[in-house]
């Protein structure tokens, strides 16, 4: 990423929290958790596992 943009994000706390639980999981930062699922190659809105 050249460029990065700053934004608000509101989020159901359920959400959140599984977010958190993921990216803890694989030793990354909240924003790098989110940045990795948008990323990642046949990306969905949500999976089997999430809330």
């Amino acid at each position: 990423m050249d460029e990065e943009k700053r934004i608000t994000l509101r989020l159901p706390v359920d959400l959140h929290a599984w977010l958190v639980a993921q990216a803890r999981t694989a030793r990354r930062s909240l924003n790098s958790e989110i940045v990795h699922r948008l990323e990642a190659p046949g990306a969905t809105v949500a999976d089997a596992e999430s809330p």
